[in-house]
C-alpha cells in the first residue's frame, strides 16, 4: 500500500469516527482515553451550572480545557482548531465577551451541526463557525490573538502545514494555549502505534521534542509542554503553550497559506 494510499485511508478512519460521535454526542465519551473520568466531559470539572449547554459539555471528546489553559481576556480574537461539538468555542466566547470574537473551525459539516446548535442554546453572539481544515485555515494572516486546540492537532497527518497556518493566522504578540496528547522522547512513532489508534488521539501523538521542535521551526517561541494525567503508557495529556513575537519578520520561516515552510 503506498504512502498516499495510507493516508487517505486514515483521513476517512477520523471522518467516519468523528461523524459517529457527532451522530452520538448525547452519550459519548472521550476520545483521547479509554478512561472517561478524567478526559472529555470530565476535564471540565470547574464548570458551572448554566455556563454551557449540557449537550455541549456531554459532546466534549478532548483531553483538556484550552479555553482556560490560554488564559483568555476580554476583547481577544480566538481561533478553535477543530472546534467540534462548539464547548470551547461558548466557553471562550463567555471567556472574551462581547467585544471579542471566536472562530470555530471543524472539517464536518455533522461537527458544524452540532456546534451551531449548541451555540444557539447557549444564547451567545460573538461566535463564528467556519468549515475548513487546520492544514487550510481559512483566515487572513496576523488576525487571531490566541489559538486553542484540545485533542485535535495529533489527527493530522500534515503537523508542519499545521504548525505553519498557526504562525501565520497569529497576529504578532499573539499566542496558544493547547491541549493535545504528546508521547514521552523515549517512545518511537511505532511503539506510541502499539499503544492506541489514529482517531483515538494516541497513534498520532507528537512527542515532547518533535512538538518543541516544529512550534521553533515556524517562529513561535518560548514553548513549553506540560504533562497533565497519562493517556497511555509513555503518552500523556498535556498543555502546550508558546507565541508569536512582536516582531516575527526575522524569526519566522516565510510560509504559503495552506501550506509548508519554504
Amino acid at each position: 500500500m503506498s504512502d498516499t494510499t495510507t493516508a487517505g485511508s486514515l483521513q476517512e478512519e477520523v471522518r467516519e469516527y468523528y461523524r459517529a460521535k457527532a451522530a452520538e454526542a448525547e452519550t459519548s465519551g472521550a476520545c483521547c482515553s479509554p478512561d472517561p473520568q478524567t478526559f472529555g466531559p470530565a476535564a471540565y470539572d470547574e464548570i458551572g451550572p448554566g455556563t454551557a449547554p449540557d449537550a455541549a459539555l456531554l459532546a466534549s471528546l478532548g483531553c483538556g480545557n484550552p479555553s482556560a489553559v490560554a488564559e483568555l481576556r476580554e476583547g481577544e480574537t480566538v481561533l478553535d482548531l477543530g472546534s467540534g461539538g462548539g464547548l470551547d468555542v461558548i466557553l471562550s466566547a463567555r471567556r472574551v465577551g462581547p467585544d471579542g470574537r471566536v472562530f470555530g473551525l471543524d472539517f464536518l459539516e455533522e461537527m458544524l451541526a452540532l456546534a451551531a446548535r449548541n451555540v444557539a442554546d447557549a444564547e451567545i453572539d460573538n461566535v463564528v463557525l467556519l468549515k475548513g481544515t487546520i492544514e487550510s485555515i481559512p483566515l487572513p494572516a496576523d488576525t487571531v490573538d490566541v489559538i486553542i486546540s484540545n485533542c485535535v492537532i495529533n489527527l493530522s497527518l500534515n503537523k508542519p502545514a499545521v504548525f505553519a497556518e498557526m504562525a501565520r493566522v497569529l497576529a504578532p504578540g499573539g499566542r496558544l494555549g493547547i491541549s493535545d496528547v504528546v508521547a514521552e522522547d523515549r517512545l518511537s512513532p511505532e511503539e506510541r502505534a502499539e499503544r492506541g489508534g489514529h482517531s483515538q488521539c494516541i497513534a498520532g501523538a507528537l512527542s515532547v521534542s518533535e512538538y518543541k521542535e516544529l512550534l521553533d521551526a515556524v517562529g513561535l517561541k518560548d514553548a513549553e509542554v506540560v504533562f497533565t494525567q497519562e493517556a497511555a503508557d509513555g503518552l500523556h495529556a498535556a498543555i502546550i503553550r508558546a507565541h508569536k513575537p512582536v516582531d516575527s519578520t526575522a524569526d519566522a520561516q516565510e510560509c504559503e497559506p495552506g501550506g509548508t515552510c519554504c
